[in-house]
């Protein structure tokens, strides 16, 4: 997985490319951090470059929800396709992190 942040005065957003899984837990800690420091109230993560993720990334977006929400930060989902997408309505991600096309 590879990402890219663009910040602006309203949110942060993260660009993800390639595939997120299990094997990205440290990579994807640290971004949570990174974006964490940034004053943005609002964090996008933006899917459109991912090709696949696996259950353990569906863990990771709950961990980036419930830390940012512990410091006032609204999470989003945005850009979905394809097998990405199909896993997180599969996972019913919707009920807990607001999904946007």
């Amino acid at each position: 997985m590879d990402y890219r942040i663009d910040l602006s005065d309203q949110q942060c957003e993260i660009f993800f490319n390639g595939r997120l899984t299990f094997n990205d837990h440290a990579k994807m800690r640290m971004l949570i951090k990174e974006a964490i420091a940034e004053p943005s109230k609002q964090i996008v993560f933006d899917l459109g470059e991912l090709q696949f993720i696996d259950s353990a990334a569906v863990g990771m977006f709950l961990i980036a929800r419930e830390e940012f929400e512990g410091r006032q930060k609204k999470l989003t989902l945005r850009n979905a396709t394809g097998q990405v997408k199909r896993v997180i309505t599969v996972s019913q991600l919707s009920k807990l992190i607001t999904v946007v096309e």
